[in-house]
């Protein structure tokens, strides 16, 4: 690849402007991990720093020789933001030339983090989640939320979304969201009012250090498919057997964390062997199943390579010359 005379920075706007879909994203991430298993694709298991303020910091690498790239994400996470008029969340994404280490682009890493994240949970879903699921339950009504609700609404026949969080503005800006999709859209008093009966459930649930575990799985009907955004901290640790089957993102990386996702005995596989074929998709209509998920950096790579290569094409962005 010829390395280009400047540097791209590409805004949270000029994201959104590419028009990527969730096909692209699901293609994406899937070459990817295809590749990773023909090594010609790395993923680092992410680096944290927890702080004893609340604040959650982390950084991610990844790096392919087709394509050509090295992405490093670093993010951090303080619900004391809010305070200030800013995202909880806030994080960037370095893009580099995987063979001279010349970088290439700047992006914003809120847009990139909330399309590769409902992009994994995506990939999963196309082979665990049933074909015919047409009602949502959304646990916790953020970013996350409303991406997942993009993706999963352009996949699945879905009628209904029931959302239940704990800020009024955000659940009612979800379900405003749903309703333009064509969507009826429920507040839900309570997250068991949400979950049961629903053939989908997303929690995305704001991570600190007050969050007390409150989700059930002995509420969900059977056949449910959950993607569990938030590491599972909302789910009780002792319901999780519920589950027939749970997969996670990558079972390296979770060999390197200090505390499990989930009970390792619970565990069936990661996303690269579903992906794979090393693991089977659903195996029957009354399955309940669980994607469990960190956020896996070689999510980030496939999305920050594709925005990239797309404003290359389509001339946008801001050019900072070398």
């Amino acid at each position: 690849m010829e390395t280009p005379e400047s540097l791209l920075y590409l805004s949270h706007k000029t994201l959104e402007s590419l028009s990527l879909t969730i096909e692209d994203a699901i293609e994406s991430i899937e070459r990817l991990l295809r590749r990773r298993r023909q090594s010609q694709v790395w993923n680092a298991p992410k680096a944290v720093i927890t702080p004893p303020d609340g604040r959650y910091m982390m950084a991610t690498l990844s790096a392919a020789d087709d394509p050509p790239f090295l992405a490093v994400k670093s993010l951090i996470l303080n619900s004391h933001n809010r305070e200030r008029g800013l995202p909880d969340i806030n994080s960037l994404i370095t893009l580099l030339d995987s063979n001279t280490g010349l970088p290439l682009a700047v992006m914003d890493g809120n847009w990139i983090t909330a399309v590769r994240t409902a992009g994994l949970s995506a990939v999963a879903a196309r082979r665990l989640a049933r074909s015919d699921t047409s009602i949502a339950a959304f646990i916790g009504c953020g970013v996350q939320a409303r991406s997942h609700l993009q993706a999963f609404s352009a996949l699945f026949p879905l009628k209904e979304i029931r959302a239940f969080g704990r800020g009024s503005v955000n659940r009612e800006a979800l379900c405003q969201a749903a309703e333009k999709l064509g969507l009826s859209a429920v507040a839900s008093r309570s997250a068991q009012e949400a979950v049961s009966d629903a053939d989908l459930v997303i929690s995305t649930v704001m991570l600190s250090p007050e969050l007390v575990p409150f989700l059930d799985a002995r509420w969900l009907k059977p056949g449910t498919f959950v993607t569990a955004v938030d590491l599972a901290a909302s789910w009780l640790k002792d319901s999780m057997p519920a589950f027939e089957r749970i997969i996670i993102d990558d079972l390296e990386q979770e060999t390197q964390m200090p505390t499990p996702l989930v009970d390792p005995e619970l565990v069936n596989g990661d996303l690269t062997g579903l992906v794979n074929g090393d693991i089977a998709g659903r195996c029957s209509d009354d399955e309940k199943v669980a994607f469990i998920f960190r956020g896996l950096a070689l999510g980030d790579l496939a999305l920050a390579a594709l925005a990239y290569q797309r404003a290359r094409q389509s001339f946008k962005g801001f050019e900072i010359k070398r």
